[in-house]
């Protein structure tokens, strides 16, 4: 048996995660453990519009799963998870060794949100030269 860490990235339906988001993620669990999977982390990643729909759906939410399994039960994952009406999409990628414990910790931390972006000062450099934004910037640069 060559049993390996591999990160899960599912896309999940979001209105059956909106009105259950335990059920929807302990699903993903189950599935992952009937393949013979140990969790070694597992949490929301995000939820955002989709570029172009799925299934009908527009919204997708997402879930990221690091999880040891034996290689050989990969085709049963896939099946399990193509079965399985909450699950719109997933991609399961094997993980190098050397970085489990790294992107485990990672992925365990206490999500925060990042802080808004400061807004940008200047004159916009729609119609202006490319000299002179270069210049404009090496002044920057000087000060």
């Amino acid at each position: 048996m060559a049993t390996k860490v591999y990160e899960g990235m599912f896309l999940l339906d979001s209105n059956r995660y909106a009105r259950d988001p335990a059920g929807v993620s302990g699903e993903l669990n189950q599935i992952l453990q009937k393949c013979g999977g140990e969790i070694l982390a597992s949490r929301l990643w995000s939820e955002q519009k989709l570029a172009y729909p799925i299934d009908g759906h527009r919204k997708g939410t997402y879930w990221l799963t690091y999880f040891r399994m034996d290689s050989l039960r990969q085709p049963e994952l896939t099946r399990a998870c193509q079965l399985n009406d909450s699950i719109l999409r997933n991609l399961v990628l094997s993980v190098d060794e050397r970085l489990v414990d790294a992107l485990v910790a990672h992925a365990n931390m206490p999500h925060t949100p990042a802080p808004p972006a400061e807004p940008r000062t200047g004159a916009p450099a729609r119609g202006r030269r490319v000299e002179e934004i270069d210049e404009a910037v090496a002044e920057e640069l000087d000060n």
